[in-house]
């Protein structure tokens, strides 16, 4: 079997037709509009990625109940595409899913809350980092069946195009879950009742930590797409510029054509897999992740600022501290907040067993 051992870099990205067409995402001149935004995109990255330092504090502390999974260095991929979307287009994600309801406007104290099993948590405590879910904010979860959640993606998208509503579902899932037999399924049924949903496989190239080639006989995983009849491409997941571009891009082919589009986003991930994934030299080197941090999000979108002058150094500076502080008050608050009562076990679930009837 042929192995190179080197995976599908995300350095040297085979995008597809489409992408290359585009205008690269350092080209032009920015509006000041543009700028002012991608200044907020910037200020986000850093409250994601402290936000997450502060989730990884949780657990070390055993605070944090279950498992978790944190999203550092993936940050541009859920800043582009929640940015993109319309305020009620419906996301739903695997079990890295910090990012999506703090971009989609659930608080961090919330959503630090269920991590730690608190009350004030998204839902109520009782789920954890990898059951995030507010339906106020269209936000259906964090999903710990890997690949599971694509099937309830195409059932989002089927209730939008049955209520005839102008919206699109995003459907998150990892480079890993893009195995799964439901995903066929999924893309199946969504290619042939025409269903608004856009796959989006968030290919960090490690899946567990199992690398890209050896989990994926052909490793540019967007072409799964053929069998279904459903447009597909490859795109860059490191750029929030033009990560930006293509997800405004697709979301409006989705939204005018009422059909799904998969798209396979290259990203890469700088922590472990999980909490407890101490050992990472057993799928990758030290030195290929110093190499991918040349391309990390906060460094590549500080450096188009600095060179538009939208910021100064001093800015990134501060933004780090008051992500810092931030997220620390965050992590003191929730760890404050009170648990959910022993009786709430029965309350919010499909059953009418009450506690004194045993099982």
């Amino acid at each position: 079997m042929r192995r190179n051992g080197k995976g599908a870099s995300f350095l040297s990205t085979k995008e597809s037709k489409k992408s290359k067409s585009k205008p690269s995402a350092s080209n032009g001149k920015p509006t000041r509009k543009e700028l002012e935004q991608l200044v907020e995109d910037l200020r986000w990255m850093y409250r994601i990625r402290e936000f997450e330092d502060q989730s990884m504090r949780a657990f070390r502390n055993g605070l944090a109940g279950g498992y978790l999974h944190v999203y550092t260095g993936m940050e541009a991929v859920a800043i582009g595409w929640i940015g993109e979307k319309r305020e009620d287009d419906p996301v739903i994600a695997a079990y890295r899913d910090h990012a999506y309801p703090m971009l989609m406007g659930v608080s961090p104290y919330e959503v630090m809350c269920e991590i730690m099993g608190r009350r004030d948590g998204t839902s109520k405590g009782k789920g954890g980092s990898m059951h995030l879910y507010s339906a106020e904010k269209h936000f259906f979860g964090g999903w710990g069946i890997v690949g599971g959640h694509t099937a309830m993606g195409a059932g989002l998208a089927f209730a939008i195009k049955y209520r005839g509503e102008d919206r699109v579902a995003l459907c998150f899932y990892g480079d890993g879950a893009a195995n799964a037999g439901i995903v066929y399924e999924a893309m199946n049924m969504a290619s042939l009742w025409d269903l608004p949903v856009v796959f989006l496989i968030e290919n960090n190239q490690v899946a567990m930590g199992t690398r890209l080639e050896y989990h994926a006989a052909d490793p540019e995983l967007h072409k799964r797409a053929v069998g279904f009849g459903i447009e597909h491409e490859r795109v860059d997941g490191m750029d929030v510029i033009q990560v930006r571009k293509d997800a405004a891009r697709i979301l409006d082919y989705v939204r005018k054509n009422q059909r799904p589009y998969v798209v396979e986003v290259m990203t890469y991930r700088f922590a472990g897999h999980g909490a407890a994934d101490h050992d990472q030299s057993l799928y990758r080197s030290k030195e290929e992740v110093e190499q991918a941090k040349k391309r990390d999000p906060i460094l590549l979108l500080s450096q188009y600022l600095l060179k538009h002058g939208a910021i100064e150094e001093s800015d990134l500076e501060q933004m780090q501290k008051e992500a810092e502080k931030e997220m620390a008050e965050v992590y003191e608050k929730a760890s404050a907040a009170p648990k959910p009562d022993p009786h709430e076990v029965y309350e919010d679930v499909y059953t009418d067993m009450q506690p004194e009837e045993g099982h």
